[in-house]
């Protein structure tokens, strides 16, 4: 039988790290909703290839966000990046429209709520590729994400998570 003294004091920096982490995950969700609240943009439409997988969890991800979202299957993804002047590099599989803002690719809602926030003078923002670990990819995260700012086809760091 182990020693109790060495016991309870495990045990409840276990139930301090929990709750903390719960707390946590409780203020960074009223920290979203505060954002859909406040800027009223609940609807997005999401330009994705027919038969691209990925594209659609990243749809049920805004969707458990508190989005209300509208998949469009367009065969003609280059027409899309054309329309919202997106650069060739910045480019992902899909292209989702928030308010008057576009967000490329598979961008966590930390930097959407930033966008969405701060309401920056700027197009878009861009996750480019498909980085493994990024909400609906598989995977697992192994770099840092650079979430970069798209203006009239100028290209800087929005913010890194």
């Amino acid at each position: 039988m182990k020693n109790k003294k060495t016991i309870y004091p495990v045990a409840i920096i276990i139930i301090l790290v929990s709750g903390l982490l719960a707390w946590q995950a409780v203020a960074k969700q009223n920290n979203h909703d505060q954002v859909l609240s406040q800027h009223g943009i609940s609807k997005v439409t999401v330009y994705k290839s027919p038969t691209c997988g990925c594209c659609v969890e990243h749809s049920k991800y805004l969707d458990k966000q508190g989005f209300e979202v509208e998949v469009v299957k367009e065969s003609n993804m280059p027409a899309i990046k054309s329309k919202y002047n997106i650069p060739r590099e910045m480019e992902s599989c899909h292209t989702a429209i928030f308010g008057d803002y576009f967000v490329e690719g598979h961008v966590p809602i930390e930097a959407i709520d930033k966008l969405l926030t701060e309401k920056p003078d700027i197009d878009g923002i861009a996750l480019p590729d498909m980085p493994a670990g990024s909400p609906g990819m598989p995977g697992v995260k192994t770099e840092p994400f650079i979430i970069y700012a798209l203006s009239n086809g100028g290209i800087s760091e929005f913010m890194t998570l």
